[in-house]
């Protein structure tokens, strides 16, 4: 079983403090791997919302490869692709296929970047449209997203000159999202 997920399991069946062991273990497992700084509190898991299990789920997907058009970790994930499996997957709720699409989504309300929270998806204009690539905030300023065909699921600051320029807006994804 992967690291990330044995961790997700501790931590959603763990008591309470046991939880923030479990939190504890994945920053160091997150720092380790170059992902998150040792220095800031890694992602929670969120029983209330799901977003914190949105954000565990996102980043088990990391290192996955880039596939246009891929829906699942075996055959690779493009951007939109990842989030609707994510999403999908935690909460049950079916996003569109396209980023675009999914941005539009009835019922995800609009988030300023001011109010970004863990499992907001973010979306940017990278092919001179607007909201043509998708990923998943996971806090601290960074997003875990699948980039573009030869690379793989991986986490990026938002700050960086070239995300900062193309952010588009991001939405909220709820468990009644979906209703």
């Amino acid at each position: 079983m992967p690291r990330l997920l044995s961790l997700l399991l501790a931590a959603g069946l763990a008591l309470p403090c046991a939880a923030q062991e479990a939190d504890d273990a994945l920053g160091a497992l997150l720092a380790e791997r170059g992902v998150w700084p040792a220095t800031a509190e890694a992602p929670a898991p969120s029983p209330a919302d799901g977003a914190g299990d949105l954000v565990i789920a996102a980043l088990n997907f990391l290192d996955v490869r880039y596939h246009r058009g891929g829906n699942s970790a075996s055959e690779g994930f493009d951007c939109s692709g990842f989030t609707r499996h994510v999403v999908s997957s935690v909460l049950g709720i079916t996003l569109p296929r396209r980023s675009a699409e999914q941005a539009q989504q009835a019922g995800l309300p609009p988030v300023s970047r001011q109010s970004l929270k863990p499992g907001d998806l973010v979306f940017f204009n990278t092919l001179k449209r607007a909201f043509s690539h998708v990923g998943i905030y996971i806090g601290d300023g960074r997003f875990v997203h699948a980039p573009r065909s030869g690379q793989q699921v991986r986490v990026e600051r938002m700050d960086t000159p070239y995300w900062s320029r193309r952010f588009d807006g991001a939405r909220r994804v709820t468990p009644t999202a979906g209703s």
